[in-house]
């Protein structure tokens, strides 16, 4: 037991003592004075004590609310509430504004500010300032006024203090009719006109059923901005959506430009509710979870009163689309029921009658993302037995002798489980293949061992929902024997056979829906390759630009003055000065401070930096990790004059930064500083928008890190160069000699990051192109599944879980440097890897030899400014790219100091080849390795202390690595990206017998070069002296013309 030092319990309960005291006597003073200066007043002030003291605020918060509640019933004055929320909107200090936004009972005084705002712009002027597709303005004129005269009668008819509003549910099912919309055959045309009269009542609805506040302020001038209302940008919206406001109003695939803060969840929710209500199934896809759920639950009152439910679905994309591979039972259980239950044959699973899908997207960059463009969805079943659990300690207890599977075969364990599942046995089989290999192989891949779980580096954050296959597994099984927090409770939950059920590419998915519709704040920004997409695959071919019903943006950036790049020793020291800087306002008040960090990493690095040591517990932070209460307890106050509030990017996109304080607002509003460049220019002006919100005045600038610009290409001779007026060499531009002058900084940030990105997407469609085979082919399988037919599920689980061979030819270890400059390469390896094994299988196939007779491990070095787990990161060995290509999608570039640490990477190699050995390395780099004196001044970074702690506490060179590989006979094949490398990668290669060519990676050709290069030197690896020059001559004659990128 721990003992609170002597006093320390005394003292926190004197000021426990002393704040429950203050509270009590201003709310005293409320009960005993209820006027409306000194309720004020004494509100604030516990207020400011809430907000200062977090531990106490639960219970302040908790008083505040009675205090009001009681107030408003004593003093029987309906505007009671209003007028105090008068007095504290105009607080000086912000502490009032933010009693208004965090306490319920002001509701309604919100709502009523919120619409004398947006009422300012009606019909007209949304009408004079849209643009768009094919839009008809008389017409789209004609069903608005439509709209509205319904509306307005129904307003009139039931706003009532005693009003039922189930006569009005029932007029609308009425009005919407029974409809169910089949896949095949969408009836529109008889229900298109019901469409202005069905939104007129759904919005009624949603009005009167939040209209308590209205009657709460009786004898108001503006009683009736006191209702929840829809303005007529949001009516607008839903109709061009809907194809309503031109003369054919057919149903299209559609997209809506809607500014941020300006309604964009409410436009989906009646959205979502009318085509519901007229027989589709709704998908309403957004990028955050946090707010899918938020949104979802502000209208799960509204779909439960019209009964739809069940027939609207929200959440994130990726939720959505495995929503819809399910959508027939989930496959890991049917796949765990068939073979557990070992049949012989399965029933056909009877399809329900469904509707047709509609879906709804909510922020188009969500296409493009890197969790959903690109990227598969793989389903695993986990058949769980006593057998298998015994044939699974039988192969780790034998892991020694090195057994193969004709050995472990005659085991009475094996034995066991073949009987146990006897039309399953090749199923089996193969899996006992998969454990023989990572038995051998699971300490060679980079785990932790976390809060009794293993556990892996996922960028900069430790995941324990990732698993290596059988490799993590036994893992687990090791860290128990060494008695390393594992329990064996742990080790026999995660016994399983693991079955793979394909491999669904989530880019094919949203083609799986009869139409796509939806809002976004980006729709003008985007690039061209997203836009071709975006028409091209997707179909989606109109377009409507909102005007904002605020008005005017008037947000103040300046290209030329409001950015700052700068060099690690000054990066955060300039972070806190442009912070400081722009909390002052143009008058005497101060202002909120937004800051935005690419990662939860970059945050805590800034907080533990000494540039904030004396003022970091006046500044809080939001990550992706903080509780749900706090997040909306932070949204709400980082806007209050003085607060600054780190956030991490996820909170530059759909987070509501709703300012009042008028203090604020008087000082130039809300300031965001974003220190990172994003990749793509629809999230910069998503983390703009984050201010100068709904009419209101903000800024915005950036603090850049010169290191971080390398993965754009970017040195920083070339922003020396732009700061003296000078013109450079453009690199990606493919003009040879074209030397181009930019009149700003922020000019060549925009250039470069979009060719980056072109580039990007360019490689990523090729991956797709490539994953849509595989997907057909899980497809195929589910058809089989609910078909019945068993002998195509067999056949593709059997493949697709195809287990690796006894033995391998050829054991690759392919060196990468991640630093900065080399974001190409990780990115187009990330996507070659499964072509690489996918041609090099066909060819030894096509060659007699086993297709699945090599192993490939990806490890990535950086230098010495990287600490213990990222300055070396490697995958498992692996026969097959998927978990290879998973390794790729957890690494990030990062650091870079001249020189790079490419000797940790050999010393790698040596180290692999100790525990099994290899047959060459494959190095690519754009830097020389450090020398000897490189080594040990970068070492002294964080000291020999720091690396006595490490793995790498012996310091080594690569001249001695390189000569252990020359020993082992081990070929290094050093490719290098820039010239400077060019020496020392020859006289690597050279010295070991290997082959040194140019990789140009940031070329067009960059992908088609990285692929053939490993798969060529895996194929001569395995080929070996008589086969070697015979299976590449066979890869280039297939392959020599095609673009693998």
């Amino acid at each position: 037991m721990t003992l609170a030092p002597c006093g320390v319990k005394e003292k926190l309960a004197k000021i426990q003592q002393t704040v429950h005291e203050n509270i009590e006597n201003w709310a005293g003073s409320i009960e005993t004075n209820q006027t409306i200066q000194n309720t004020c007043s004494m509100l604030i002030k516990m207020k400011r004590i809430a907000m200062n003291m977090p531990a106490f605020k639960e219970k302040i918060d908790a008083r505040i609310d009675e205090l009001l509640s009681n107030y408003k019933r004593l003093t029987n004055d309906n505007l009671a509430i209003s007028k105090i929320g008068t007095i504290l909107n105009q607080d000086s200090m912000g502490i009032g504004q933010y009693i208004i936004r965090e306490h319920k009972i002001f509701e309604g005084y919100s709502t009523s500010i919120f619409n004398q705002k947006t009422q300012r712009h009606d019909i007209n002027y949304v009408l004079a300032n849209l643009d768009g597709d094919l839009t008809n303005l008389d017409w789209l004129r004609k069903r608005f006024e439509e709209y509205h005269q319904v509306y307005q009668q129904l307003i009139k008819k039931y706003l009532k203090p005693d009003m039922k509003l189930e006569p009005l549910v029932s007029d609308i099912k009425l009005l919407a009719g029974i409809n169910k919309q089949h896949p095949d055959n969408i009836e529109w045309d008889t229900i298109k006109g019901k469409i202005p009269r069905l939104t007129a009542y759904i919005f009624a609805l949603w009005t009167l059923k939040s209209a308590e506040h209205y009657f709460e302020a009786k004898g108001s001038d503006d009683q009736d901005s006191y209702l929840l209302q829809p303005h007529a940008a949001q009516i607008i919206a839903i109709f061009r959506m809907l194809g309503i406001g031109d003369r054919k109003e057919e149903l299209n695939n559609n997209l809506v430009q809607i500014g941020t803060g300006e309604g964009k969840s409410i436009t989906l929710g009646a959205t979502a509710s009318i085509l519901a209500l007229l027989g589709f199934d709704i998908y309403c896809a957004c990028y955050s979870q946090y707010l899918s759920e938020r949104d979802y639950k502000s209208f799960r009152p509204l779909f439960d009163s019209l009964g739809v439910v069940n027939y609207i679905h929200y959440g994130t994309f990726n939720e959505l689309c495995e929503e819809i591979i399910n959508g027939d039972g989930q496959i890991r259980q049917v796949v765990e029921q068939i073979v557990f239950q070992d049949l012989r044959s399965i029933p056909k699973i009877s399809k329900a009658n469904k509707r047709a899908k509609i879906l709804l997207i909510d922020e188009v960059d969500i296409f493009f993302s890197q969790d959903f463009y690109g990227n598969l969805y793989t389903p695993v079943a986990s058949l769980r037995d006593p057998t298998i659990t015994a044939l699974v300690y039988l192969i780790w207890s034998q892991r020694n002798l090195n057994m193969n599977f004709g050995q472990v075969e005659k085991t009475t364990e094996y034995k066991a489980c073949a009987d146990r599942y006897p039309n399953w046995k090749k199923l089996v089989d193969e899996a006992v293949k998969d454990m023989i290999f990572d038995v051998r192989n699971f300490e060679s891949h980079g785990y932790t061992v976390k809060n009794g779980q293993i556990a892996y580096i996922e960028q900069d954050n430790v995941v324990y929902n990732v698993s290596y296959g059988y490799k993590t597994l036994f893992a687990y099984m090791h860290e128990h024997e060494k008695g390393n927090e594992i329990s064996k409770a742990t080790v026999e939950k995660n016994i399983s056979i693991e079955i793979k059920c394909g491999s669904f590419s989530y880019a094919e998915i949203p083609l799986e829906f009869s139409y796509m519709m939806g809002v976004t704040g980006t729709l003008r920004t985007l690039s061209e390759p997203e836009k071709k997409v975006i028409r091209n695959v997707y179909k989606i071919k109109r377009d409507t630009y909102m005007p904002s019903v605020f008005g005017a943006n008037d947000l103040k950036f300046s290209p030329r003055d409001d950015i700052k790049i700068e060099n690690e020793n000054d990066y955060f020291n300039v972070i806190r000065q442009e912070i400081e800087d722009r909390l002052c306002g143009i008058s005497s008040g101060q202002r909120a401070v937004l800051v935005f960090f690419e990662s939860e990493k970059k945050i805590n690095d800034f907080r533990d930096s000494q540039a904030i040591a004396a003022s970091k517990d006046h500044m809080l932070s939001l990550t992706e990790q903080t509780s749900l209460e706090e997040k909306e307890s932070r949204i709400k106050s980082a806007t209050v004059s003085g607060r600054i509030t780190l956030f991490t990017r996820t909170f530059g996109r759909g987070t509501d930064f709703i300012c009042y304080d008028q203090t604020v607002l008087s000082n130039g509003g809300t300031h965001v500083i974003q220190t990172f460049l994003s990749e793509e220019i629809s999230e910069e002006v998503q983390i703009k928008g984050r201010t100068a919100r709904q009419g209101n005045r903000g800024s915005y600038s950036m603090v850049l890190l010169d290191r971080d610009l390398e993965k754009f290409q970017i040195e920083k001779s070339d922003i020396a160069d732009i700061r003296a007026g000078k013109g450079f060499l453009s690199r990606l531009t493919g003009a040879i000699g074209l030397t181009k002058k930019y009149r700003t900084i922020y000019e060549l940030l925009d250039e470069k990051r979009t060719e980056i990105f072109k580039a990007r997407y360019d490689n990523n469609r090729k991956f797709v192109d490539h994953a849509r085979i595989k997907h057909k082919e899980a497809k195929k399988f589910l058809l089989n599944l609910t078909n019945g037919n068993i002998d195509g599920v067999k056949a593709f689980l059997t493949e697709e879980n195809k287990g690796a061979v006894g033995s391998s030819k050829s054991r690759t270890v392919c060196l990468m440097d991640a630093t900065g400059s080399m974001y190409s390469l990780l990115h187009k390896c990330k996507n070659t890897v499964d072509i690489m094994f996918g041609r090099a299988s066909e060819i030894l196939r096509e060659n007699n030899i086993q297709s699945n007779s090599f192993q490939l491990q990806l490890a990535v070095y950086r230098n010495y400014n990287s600490t213990e787990e990222k300055i070396l990161q490697f995958s498992p060995w692996e026969t097959k790219p998927d978990n290879l290509r998973a390794f790729m999608n957890t690494i990030e570039v990062e650091g870079g100091w001249g020189d790079e640490a490419a000797e940790i990477g050999l010393w790698h190699a040596n180290q692999e080849n100790k525990r099994d050995p290899i047959t060459q390395v494959i190095l690519i780099g754009d830097a020389p390795p450090n020398s000897q004196n490189d080594v040990k001044s970068k070492r002294s970074r964080f000291g020999e202390q720091y690396w006595s702690g490490t793995k790498f506490q012996q310091q080594t060179y690569y001249e001695k690595e390189l000569e252990n590989l020359k020993i082992s006979n081990i070929p290094v094949h050093a490719f290098y990206v820039e010239q400077r490398a060019k020496s020392v990668f020859e006289t690597i290669a050279k010295n070991t017998g290997g082959r040194c060519e140019n990789l140009d990676i940031n070329s067009p050709a960059g992908a088609k070069m990285l692929t053939d290069l490993v798969t060529e030197e895996i194929l001569k690896n395995v080929g070996g002296s008589l086969k070697g020059d015979i299976l590449v001559k066979a890869y280039r004659e297939k392959y020599s013309k095609t673009d693998a990128e």
